[in-house]
């Protein structure tokens, strides 16, 4: 059986045997596309059938194109990994480090032992964590009426740490914070840095934070999965007049878009003759900048949104310039030192430059992590690699 069939016939079992609502799925080597395809509607109820232009929330998945256009400044002298960011966003400056509650259960907090840096932000060791996956979090904003990052109000980013930069690994709203670097010493909104000097570039036509005419009806619908385990539409939207465009999680996308930056991230910054990332660039990117620290597990506080998360039980994961990193061979699968993440949509993807693979598996539903997609997301990488 061909990989087009072997996968055509996943993606059609899963949709109709495994209680997922659709389902599209990309693979890529440096040279071409090898896969595209999908199954199911774009919403359960509809006539409109998800396809590989299809647009998706990409979630956490915009996370790897914002630390890019971070890289990219970088590379020309604008931004610095391990100066203090608040010498680009002075408030960064201002966050405090959280060490608990009084008994009226107001926060206390204590100026952080040394300053946040980009490095920091780019690997989730600032001290930031997300309110799904922090109950301090949580209760912070419940404490003090600060809106929760999905607000995309700039109170959003003021929520304290969890812990001194670079003591730990958390995973958080620090790429939010990148963004805003981007916007201050290119002088653009984010969308249109990332427009301008990657989106376009790559030919990623199908990509930004305010959805067009032509991608709103290409859109897919949002579902969610009750306790039962039955699924329903839901209503779902980023903010499309926001205080600030969430480069941590606020892009929409498609899959044959998002293989376009797999790609030029397995070519070493480069497609189709477009250098995006110098190629030292990308290498530093892909080098794993925690060691010490076991990255990638999330003990998830919003059962709605998320289960628990680990990607590899029984391995330890590091982390890249925006990119979880496996330290060891999936059997079948990927090889060691592969970049990989998701979205909380369960939306995945992963670059292999080892085995010169790319590939993304993505439906629109939550709460992440749902133990079907992962059965699915497991088949699925088994048959790309599959002789």
């Amino acid at each position: 059986m061909t990989r087009q069939a072997r996968i055509d016939a996943l993606l059609n079992d899963a949709v109709g045997n495994s209680g997922l609502p659709n389902l599209v799925a990309v693979i890529g080597d440096r040279d071409s596309t090898l896969y595209e395809g999908a199954a199911g509607p774009r919403s359960l109820g509809s006539a409109g059938a998800f396809t590989p232009d299809t647009v998706l929330w990409l979630a956490s998945m915009s996370k790897t194109l914002t630390a890019t256009a971070a890289m990219q400044q970088v590379e020309q002298g604008k931004l610095s990994l391990d100066a203090p960011a608040q010498e680009i966003v002075p408030e960064i400056g201002q966050l405090q480090v959280l060490e608990g509650f009084d008994a009226a259960g107001q926060p206390q907090l204590r100026a952080p032992r040394r300053a946040i840096t980009l490095r920091h932000l780019l690997t989730h060791t600032a001290g930031q964590s997300y309110d799904f996956s922090s109950a301090d979090i949580q209760r912070y904003l419940e404490a003090t009426g600060t809106p929760s990052i999905f607000s995309c109000e700039n109170r959003a980013l003021t929520t304290p740490l969890l812990f001194d930069p670079g003591e730990a690994w958390a995973y958080g709203i620090g790429i939010d914070w990148a963004g805003k670097m981007v916007e201050r010493q290119s002088g653009k909104s984010l969308g249109q840095y990332l427009r301008e000097d990657l989106f376009d570039p790559l030919g990623m036509t199908s990509t930004s934070f305010k959805l067009s005419a032509t991608q709103r009806a290409h859109l897919a619908g949002m579902h969610a999965r009750d306790p039962d385990g039955a699924l329903a539409p839901m209503t779902f939207e980023v903010k499309q007049d926001p205080e600030f465009e969430m480069g941590g999680g606020g892009l929409y996308s498609t899959a044959r878009d998002y293989l376009r930056f797999m790609r030029m991230i397995l070519n070493r910054g480069t497609l189709d003759g477009v250098r995006i990332l110098r190629e030292d660039t990308v290498a530093l990117m892909s080098r794993d900048h925690c060691p010490g620290l076991d990255c990638g597990r999330i003990v998830a506080q919003a059962p709605t949104l998320s289960h628990h998360v680990d990607f590899f039980p029984g391995q330890r994961s590091g982390w890249g310039l925006s990119f979880m990193i496996n330290d060891e061979p999936i059997p079948g699968g990927r090889a060691a030192g592969s970049l990989s993440w998701a979205g909380i949509c369960n939306t995945y993807f992963w670059i292999d430059p080892t085995r010169n693979m790319s590939a993304m598996i993505a439906t629109q539903m939550l709460p992440f992590f749902d133990p079907k997609m992962i059965s699915t997301l497991q088949a699925f990488e088994s048959a790309v690699y599959e002789d």
